[in-house]
């Protein structure tokens, strides 16, 4: 039967990844209904012989996707969830290289990654699988054949689709999942699932370090990919440990993220079992709006803060940089005051895209994926921040409370990625990844090889990572390993930067990134926020930059409404002469191994709530895309090479899981 509700015809439906307009499929929920995690003893590990009481700096990556991603198996990714692990340890993996003639190349890390997860799309999953693996109950359908590139669907004649495109109408049906690929009431494609997402969780088993040593940390992870008309609001669902629902969670069971937050406790966090989740929504900046919108504004008062403090509860981090830009802020939005940030116009897609963006304002848009539709404030978390604390002040309750990470959301098995010194790992970026024109919609070009998640963590282990997210003792680089740290309290001592046991003396006497700040006590104190940061050495072949200074950013609601920030350099130099030579890459000028400030806020006010984060940033160096053009002959550089549309030159950069002032808690 084709019973399963869809809201429009497969002429109009696509995977908000393909960034085509149009409104992802709506399916009933599987049936039978999926089973709850069921509580099990964890598998014993050692204790690591290198725990830190003090918490050490460690970095991962928590989005990357293999070739159970339609996506990146419909455009020739090969690499399964044990690949990626064995490249985030080192290992030379062979990877798709972008250009079908060529097939496949080596590929290695710069340098091992501390943990990962894969976190492939839940939604047809189970199709790519059947589909791909002969013999399979549906190989042969017609369905297959189309996703195989072997037929040609009727859409894809009527409209002239071709590769990516054609490949799609293979799993998608004109009322639902294709009956040929999945069967009557889908339950072919229920078992598959099943099995997939059983040897997803096996791969993170086979590469967890539970020696001693705990050198390698795998999490059980998946994506919830909602994309209604091509708007990006995905998350990564994360899951301490091995204890898990029976499927992962999809947008075409579940549309709505309030229902996916519902179900994560009811089949997860809240059934005693065990099992615990979280939920990292990522790469805002695509999302017209819609990622920190107030969804439950038409709900009753109580059960408004009902929702609000679920969200608060499960989604304790946002990914702050990718593959698709960077979300920290945007000059010139909406009611934002303050003097505009320099460094905001950093590794913008739509920016570098030259897309027609107007501003939301108080509103939502869509389309973001295909280049379309309005920018809003809260696209970028700098802002979604201050939303958080006016929707603190309306309903008693901060759903947006949350703490930083970066990663890549590469698209073939290599995480940790990010050397500038390559390409983007997207779909096999090749030298075509330089051509770009006005107003193409994700260009290559426009992509950076993505950003890391660190945390500080007394060990690498599943728990000691997974409480790090949660009490958002986190950080986001945009790919190097700087390693910032960040204190705020009341009393803490001005010449803190000069204390060696500057550590434990932040703990002592105030709270690290992540944490709050409660009513201040008597006596005129203000917050006091101590930040220190070490450059990222590099690799011997690949050496890191030096940082050129670390700033605060503080930002607060004022009586009307309206959206306040402020930047203060406490420690470096903007002008300390660093810069590069873009025709050959060579870094010149002086910068810092180590920096540290002490910075006493001198605007504050005890009634007005606050936020406050750390930014560090690094002198000038070569984008990937500089130098990717200058090894190339310059009579075969692309127009890539040669439009001001690319910037030459980054700054690298780090950014503290914010702190908050709360007068009243």
């Amino acid at each position: 039967m084709m019973g399963r509700k869809i809201a429009m015809s497969a002429a109009s439906i696509v995977l908000g990844a393909c960034g085509f307009k149009g409104i992802e499929p709506t399916t009933d929920p599987w049936t039978p209904p999926t089973q709850a995690a069921q509580g099990a003893a964890l598998k014993p590990r050692a204790d690591c012989n290198n725990a830190v009481s003090e918490r050490q700096a460690l970095f991962g990556d928590l989005h990357i996707h293999t070739s159970l991603s339609m996506d990146a198996n419909a455009l020739g990714t090969s690499t399964l969830p044990e690949d990626a692990y064995r490249f985030a340890r080192g290992q030379v993996i062979d990877v798709y290289s972008g250009d079908p003639k060529r097939g496949s190349r080596p590929d290695q890390i710069d340098r091992p990654l501390d943990f990962a997860a894969v976190t492939d799309h839940a939604e047809w999953m189970a199709e790519v699988s059947l589909c791909t693996t002969p013999g399979s109950p549906t190989y042969d359908s017609k369905g297959c054949q189309i996703y195989r590139g072997e037929e040609e669907s009727f859409f894809a004649k009527l409209l002239g689709l071709k590769g990516f495109r054609a490949k799609l109408g293979g799993v998608l049906g004109v009322t639902g999942r294709r009956s040929d690929v999945c069967g009557d009431d889908d339950k072919i494609c229920r078992a598959e699932l099943g099995k997939v997402w059983q040897s997803t969780q096996e791969a993170a088993e086979r590469w967890y370090d539970r020696s001693a040593n705990c050198e390698f940390t795998t999490f059980h992870a998946w994506e919830y990919s909602h994309s209604p008309y091509s708007t990006k609001v995905h998350r990564n669902i994360i899951l301490r440990n091995e204890i898990s629902p029976e499927l992962p969670i999809s947008s075409l069971e579940t549309p709505v993220e309030m229902n996916l937050r519902h179900q994560l406790v009811d089949l997860c966090n809240d059934t005693d079992s065990g099992c615990e989740a979280i939920a990292i929504p990522h790469n805002p900046n695509l999302s017209n709006g819609q990622m920190f919108r107030v969804e439950y504004a038409d709900l009753p008062p109580e059960q408004q803060r009902q929702e609000a403090a679920l969200r608060a509860r499960l989604e304790p981090i946002v990914e702050m940089m990718q593959i698709k830009g960077e979300s920290e802020c945007r000059n010139g939005m909406f009611e934002v005051l303050g003097a505009p940030d320099e460094l905001c116009n950093f590794e913008k897609i739509r920016d570098l895209g030259a897309q027609d963006m107007p501003d939301c304002e108080a509103g939502a848009g869509w389309g973001a994926q295909a280049g379309k539709g309005c920018t809003s404030r809260t696209d970028y978390v700098r802002y979604a921040l201050l939303e958080g604390l006016r929707e603190k002040q309306r309903v008693g309750v901060n759903p947006y409370s949350f703490g930083f990470i970066g990663s890549t959301d590469n698209h073939m098995a290599t995480p940790g990625a990010v050397s500038e010194y390559g390409v983007p790992h997207k779909f096999g970026a090749t030298r075509t990844s330089l051509v770009t024109s006005d107003n193409r919609k994700r260009a290559p070009a426009f992509w950076n090889p993505g950003g890391l998640a660190g945390v500080w963590a007394e060990e690498n282990t599943r728990d000691s990572i997974f409480d790090a997210l949660k009490r958002r003792e986190s950080f986001a680089t945009s790919g190097p390993r700087i390693k910032p740290r960040l204190f705020a309290g009341w009393n803490m001592p001005k010449e803190l930067c000069n204390d060696p046991e500057f550590v434990q003396t932040g703990y002592a006497t105030g709270v690290p990134m992540g944490g709050v700040l409660t009513q201040k006590p008597a006596g005129g104190a203000v917050p006091t926020i101590a930040v220190s940061a070490l450059a990222d050495p590099g690799a011997p072949e690949q050496p890191g930059g030096l940082l050129q200074r670390i700033q605060i950013i503080k930002g607060w609601v004022d009586e009307q409404g309206k959206f306040n920030q402020e930047v203060h350099d406490i420690a470096g130099d903007a002008d300390n002469g660093a810069g590069v030579d873009t025709e050959t890459c060579t870094a010149t000028g002086p910068g810092a191994a180590a920096l540290c400030g002490v910075w006493r806020d001198p605007h504050f006010d005890a009634a007005t709530d606050a936020v406050y984060y750390a930014r560090v940033i690094e002198n000038p160096s070569c984008r990937w895309s500089t130098r990717l053009c200058l090894s190339m002959p310059e009579d075969e550089r692309p127009g890539g090479c040669l439009t001001d549309q690319l910037p030459k030159t980054i700054q690298e950069r780090a950014w503290t899981s914010p702190v908050w002032y709360v007068g009243t808690e």
